[in-house]
C-alpha cells in the first residue's frame, strides 16, 4: 500500500501542460495495480481527448516518474482511447 501511496503522489506531479491539472485529478490513469511485493506495476493512460496533441509528451512523463519511484522494478503502461495508441505503445515499450 505503500508503495502505491507513492506512486500516487509522483503522479499527482505530472501537470497536464494545457490545464494545469495533474494526471490524477484528471483522472487520466486508470486501472492502477502495484505488486507491493514484487515492485511491478500496471496502469492504462486516456489522454483527455482521442486528438490530444499531447499524448506522448505526457505518456513519457508519466512513465517517467513511475519509473523514478523507489521500489519500482518493472511498468506496464497501456495507453487507450487515443487515436496513435498503438504507435504510442510501442515506444513506451522501446525505451
Amino acid at each position: 500500500m505503500e508503495l502505491e501511496q507513492t506512486i500516487v503522489g509522483r503522479l499527482q506531479q505530472v501537470i497536464d501542460p494545457e490545464t494545469g491539472v495533474d494526471v490524477m485529478r484528471m483522472r487520466l490513469i486508470e486501472d492502477l495495480h502495484v505488486g507491493g511485493e514484487t515492485g511491478r506495476v500496471r496502469y492504462r493512460f486516456r489522454p483527455s481527448t482521442p486528438l490530444c496533441p499531447l499524448a506522448v509528451p505526457l505518456a513519457l512523463s508519466i512513465r517517467d516518474a513511475v519509473a523514478r519511484v523507489p521500489g519500482v522494478t518493472e511498468q506496464r503502461i497501456e495507453v487507450v482511447g487515443y487515436v496513435g495508441a498503438d504507435e504510442l505503445n510501442a515506444l513506451l515499450k522501446e525505451e
